[in-house]
């Protein structure tokens, strides 16, 4: 899985934050919950470098622009991706055909594309 040492993907709402991530190293699947806090997010985020020692994490989100896009290119080691929420609707489409959105669910669907195709989408650099 290429040069990062975690895959991530946050699926966000005002309330919270529906992390996934995979560890490049061991392939495993890891689900997690952030607060809507900028503590919470700042936690997070010193944790993952600490665990990856400071190795870059490929970061996907349904967005392009917003204060979590601004919070996250503070950190030298995220590359964002951000996806279209269009393209997001279209993959859940594919298999959920009942197009119930589940925020925990979209952020898998979201690391799936970021691993299986993160040559398409734009890599955003840290600050």
């Amino acid at each position: 899985m290429e040069h990062f040492a975690a895959y991530v993907a946050i699926d966000w709402s005002d309330q919270k934050h529906d992390v996934c991530l995979v560890d490049s190293s061991t392939g495993k699947r890891e689900k997690t919950v952030i607060n809507h806090t900028p503590e919470a997010l700042d936690e997070w985020a010193i944790s993952l470098r600490t665990r990856f020692a400071s190795k870059q994490i490929a970061v996907c989100l349904e967005q392009s622009r917003g204060p979590l896009i601004f919070a996250l290119l503070k950190y030298d080691f995220f590359v964002l991706y951000p996806i279209n929420p269009n393209t997001l609707a279209k993959y859940r489409e594919a298999f959920s055909p009942s197009r119930a959105k589940d925020d925990p669910t979209d952020a898998e669907y979201l690391v799936e594309l970021l691993i299986h195709h993160r040559d398409r989408p734009e890599a955003m650099a840290p600050r």
